[in-house]
């Protein structure tokens, strides 16, 4: 490979008028733009160079706050849908939903997004059918979802395989002459994993156009972050890589638009691999088979409801005069709208085709997988026929 990683950071460095040294920290501060009770944040008298956001236009913070009010009802009619036994297992984002928001919104048609078990909310942003995206949570046997047709892909349980399946895409893309950003999402534990180091890594040495999405939500199921990490904050460890890092509220729906868009933006143009850092938090359960009070206090809990991301926005946007309760009560009904049709698809039976378990292990079936199909064809028939 001719192209030599460090001129991209050296240009977007020159663009800022910053070193190449301050180019790759993160901001000092953390980067927030409304504070929790909806007000907006001057950038202070001296902004620190390289790290100031304009604020994104309106038109896009109304659609992003409109994904906002939809993901939470998501996450609340999920919830509700695991009580039911109409699915195995949810994760819930329940107060991380600005994150999955802003992320799916910052992309374009032709870009891939690589998910968590927890980001239903974006894929859901991204364009997949809410019952499809739901499908592989009621224990299906398939994804529900074609990865290729949306650019997203499928959600799993493997803790940060994700991040190197989006290196893959993104080199991949590279070598094709393609004009593609990849953005991987991953949680707080996943930075403790192996696969993490390998994925930055690789994109790093090979300057892939990947933007590496922490949501740091404070806990790997029960393990709190001083247990995981003891560095500054997780995006300083984009410094050791070669690439940039930065750090930014994540329950400030506003600074992540603004953050996320400018990094879509530098990775596309050749800047190199970003990792950037949303400190959140994750206000229910790990899933509805973890109990969240043996290592955490409710006392926590509460002080990060404070910050609730969709409580914030509509306070911004109604102090500004872009929200009106008309505008805000047709963002619920299609959020209602959106819980219905999981309520519908997901209480529908599914009865399952026993041949499934061999149409789709080969693309030619081997004569061991056709013998046992054949043999369980004699089987079904001769017990329905009795």
């Amino acid at each position: 490979m001719s192209e030599d990683p460090r001129t991209g950071i050296t240009d977007a460095a020159r663009s800022f008028g910053i070193t190449p040294e301050d180019y790759m920290l993160p901001a000092r501060d953390l980067i927030q733009m409304v504070d929790p009770e909806g007000r907006l944040q001057g950038a202070g008298p001296d902004p620190e160079p390289g790290h100031d956001y304009p604020v994104p236009a309106d038109e896009d913070l109304l659609e992003a706050y409109r994904r906002l009010v939809v993901g939470r009802r998501i996450n609340d009619q999920n919830s509700a849908l695991v009580r039911q036994g109409r699915m195995a297992v949810y994760p819930s984002s329940h107060g991380q939903e600005a994150c999955q928001v802003a992320v799916a919104a910052c992309l374009e048609e032709g870009d891939w997004l690589f998910p968590t078990y927890r980001d239903t909310v974006a894929v859901i942003s991204r364009g997949v059918p809410p019952v499809e995206a739901m499908t592989v949570f009621r224990g299906d046997w398939h994804g529900g979802y074609h990865p290729g047709k949306h650019k997203v892909g499928i959600q799993s349980t493997p803790l940060t395989t994700q991040l190197l399946h989006a290196v893959g895409a993104a080199h991949a893309a590279r070598l094709r002459g393609e004009d593609t950003v990849v953005v991987a999402l991953c949680g707080d534990g996943a930075t403790s994993e192996g696969d993490f180091h390998e994925a930055l890594n690789f994109a790093a040495v090979f300057h892939l156009p990947v933007i590496f999405f922490v949501q740091n939500n404070q806990y790997a199921i029960s393990v709190p972050l001083a247990r995981q990490t003891v560095a500054p904050s997780l995006a300083h460890k984009a410094v050791g890589y070669g690439m940039a890092g930065e750090r930014v509220d994540g329950n400030d729906l506003v600074a992540l638009l603004a953050v996320l868009e400018r990094g879509v933006r530098l990775v596309r143009g050749g800047a190199g691999p970003l990792l950037v850092e949303a400190q959140t938090y994750r206000i229910q359960a790990h899933t509805n088979a973890d109990d969240a009070t043996r290592y955490r206090e409710d006392a926590e809990v509460q002080e990060w409801l404070a910050k609730d991301p969709v409580k914030r926005m509509r306070a911004y946007l109604t102090g500004r005069g872009l929200l009106a309760d008309e505008l805000q009560a047709r963002f619920e009904q299609e959020a209602e709208q959106v819980a219905a049709e999981l309520r519908d698809g997901l209480n529908q039976e599914v009865t399952p085709d026993p041949q499934d378990l061999f149409a789709h292990v080969f693309t030619v079936p081997t004569p061991q997988l056709a013998e046992q199909s054949a043999q369980l064809s004699e089987e079904l028939a001769r017990e329905e026929a009795s």
